[in-house]
């Protein structure tokens, strides 16, 4: 049974607009916002998929801060009983509350953010170090969902639409870690650029608000003493 009304405000292309949702016991963002499009206004946009934390394709902002909505218990979040739903921010929006992912992911690829292989399937597999300083390095990144969550909560990817962005960056980090990349030299001089490492200023929101406690502001330090001991090192 509902145990009261949730005054709900959630931004769409046309405008904000208000709805009162019944509030349950346990209820979580993502549940307002399918309420609100199974029984009030079915043109409403949104996206999602697992319901579990696992996707992180429900990212949106809530009460100004970006999350996972389906990870969001309403009790946490409401002022009172109300509550803001948007867009993430820093990406387009294609309606409502769906963004397009695309600038996200180019940046992963501008980063050079993908494995650079040198063996085929008629090589052994190579062996990894499992406690290494480099492996512990890279496995501090590796559960990174793509969420967006620390993009929209970047305020340099605000100002700058060229930065990386922490997502991006701290895959490179992962993977210049990684005794298995053979790209070192490529990584280095895609984060050293002008929408590099260099350009982060350190706030911390990208770690602060990562839904799984990783810390891109850390893999973003390691770039910058990375790149600078490379730019001496080439006498540059």
């Amino acid at each position: 049974m509902p145990t009261g009304v949730l005054n709900v405000t959630i931004d769409r292309d046309g405008g904000a607009e208000r709805f009162e949702v019944p509030a349950y016991d346990n209820q979580t963002v993502l549940d307002v916002v399918s309420w609100v499009q199974q029984h009030a206004d079915p043109t409403l946009s949104y996206r999602f998929a697992c319901r579990v934390g696992m996707c992180g394709s429900c990212a949106m902002m809530v009460n100004d801060v970006p999350r996972w909505t389906c990870r969001t218990h309403v009790s946490k979040v409401t002022d009172g009983a109300d509550i803001h739903i948007g867009p993430l921010r820093n990406l387009p929006v294609i309606k409502d509350l769906a963004v397009d992912m695309d600038p996200f992911f180019d940046k992963w690829i501008a980063a050079e953010g993908v494995h650079h292989g040198a063996l085929t399937r008629d090589d052994p597999i190579a062996r990894v170090d499992a406690v290494s300083v480099g492996r512990v390095e890279a496995n501090a990144g590796i559960e990174c969902i793509n969420c967006s969550v620390c993009y929209a909560a970047c305020d340099t990817v605000t100002g700058n639409a060229d930065y990386l962005g922490p997502a991006a960056l701290q895959r490179a980090w992962t993977l210049l870690n990684d005794a298995k990349d053979e790209a070192r030299q490529d990584i280095l001089d895609a984060v050293s650029g002008s929408g590099g490492c260099h350009n982060c200023h350190s706030m911390g929101s990208c770690t602060a608000y990562c839904p799984n406690d990783l810390d891109p502001m850390s893999a973003i330090a390691g770039l910058k003493r990375e790149t600078a001991k490379n730019f001496f090192r080439r006498g540059r």
